[in-house]
């Protein structure tokens, strides 16, 4: 077993190869958490009223150098669906503007949209992304044959959820940048999974998740808005720090009116330099490598097994440590999961997408060839 198994709290006899739905936190960054909470305890008052507001300008800075963004532009968020929802409320479109994305989106974020567009008469227009992909530049063309004179915004996931595809975010935030269109991008699963760069990516608004590859408490996420744009951000929840009646002084008006959420737990934001540490600590990018190596063994072997080409080349830049692999027509994705979980031991999703179900496999440091053998014999015995 690898030894990095034993850094995490994950039940020994599952192949855990689902990081990617809520993540997993290792042993010390869990103690650090918990002794957030701890001093929260202790004297709740003094650290809601005297300590909170240092302390997480420190957790944001760190982040922010761990992102190549500056740390007063990014707030904390309790989760990606949080960040969608925060966005599509914020910015004032008018009837007929459309907001373009892909069909390969997250059901959570692209609900957030709906609701928030249905209010304003405008459209949520989710343009195809054909799979097998090829190379980054159609993949670009393919979403920006869907731009009209009443697109506004374009929303893309970093990496897809249903099918783990990274999508070429640069390249669509530099052409909307030129075309006046502002950008949204969800990065629920880059962080930590991807070397990512918030100011070469040019997004006008990026969240993303510190809980899943980041290996965070659950419940930490952030919101980086680029400056120019922070003042169409407007606070789901309305609170001490807005308006006239502000009460709390994180530093601007953008992080008064979305940082404090009234009373709440603050203590798995401020375990964020943690994960960092760890991150560093145990030498992350090699385990990158390593990882994205038995995902592409995995994407290999299923191909094989299934008779379908992988939805990505297999030398590509289109994933890194979480990859989808298609099933056969008529798989029956409910009867998979119970077998895989309930006679094998092996915790997997099976994703929808497009009337298709994909095997999405997540490699993380804790994970080795032992998983990946096993999950594979599993789907040979499955599959005939």
């Amino acid at each position: 077993m690898n030894a990095l198994r034993a850094e995490f709290l994950l039940e020994p006899d599952v192949h855990f190869l689902n990081h990617g739905s809520y993540g997993a936190t290792p042993r010390p960054v869990f103690d650090v958490y918990q002794q957030w909470q701890r001093r929260l305890e202790a004297q709740p008052v003094r650290f809601f009223s005297h300590e909170l507001t240092d302390a997480l300008a420190e957790a944001r800075h760190a982040l922010g150098d761990f992102l190549h963004a500056g740390g007063d532009d990014l707030v904390f968020i309790p989760n990606a669906t949080f960040g969608a929802n925060l966005v599509a409320r914020s910015l004032d479109l008018q009837p007929g503007d459309e907001v373009l994305t892909s069909d390969h989106e997250y059901g959570a974020c692209s609900n957030a949209w709906r609701y928030a567009l249905e209010r304003q008469d405008a459209r949520y227009v989710q343009q195809p992304i054909d799979l097998p992909v090829a190379t980054p530049g159609d993949v670009a063309e393919q979403i920006w044959s869907g731009v009209t004179p009443r697109t506004r915004v374009i929303y893309l996931s970093h990496i897809t959820s249903p099918t783990a595809l990274t999508l070429p975010v640069e390249i669509i935030c530099r052409r909307a940048r030129e075309a006046g269109i502002l950008t949204v991008i969800d990065g629920a699963h880059a962080p930590g999974q991807l070397d990512l760069d918030l100011a070469k990516v040019g997004a006008d608004f990026y969240f993303g998740n510190c809980h899943k590859w980041l290996m965070s408490p659950k419940g930490a996420a952030f919101l980086h808005v680029r400056s120019e744009c922070q003042h169409l951000v407007e606070p789901l929840i309305v609170g001490w720090g807005y308006g006239k009646e502000q009460n709390l002084d994180f530093g601007s008006d953008f992080l008064n009116a979305t940082q404090f959420l009234g009373t709440n737990d603050f203590s798995r934001y401020l375990a964020v330099p943690a994960a960092l540490d760890f991150f560093r600590t145990h030498d992350w990018p090699t385990q990158q490598v390593r990882c994205h190596a038995l995902a592409r063994g995995y994407l290999a072997a299923m191909a094989d097994l299934t008779g379908l080409p992988p939805v990505y080349p297999l030398d590509s830049g289109f994933y890194a440590q979480m990859g989808a692999a298609m099933l056969p027509a008529g798989t029956d994705a409910a009867s998979l999961k119970h077998t895989l979980i309930h006679d094998y031991n092996i915790e997997i999703p099976v994703a929808k997408w497009r009337g298709h179900h994909l095997l999405r496999v997540s490699v993380q440091g804790y994970n080795d060839e032992e998983d990946i053998s096993a999950l594979l014999a599993a789907m040979r015995a499955y599959l005939g």
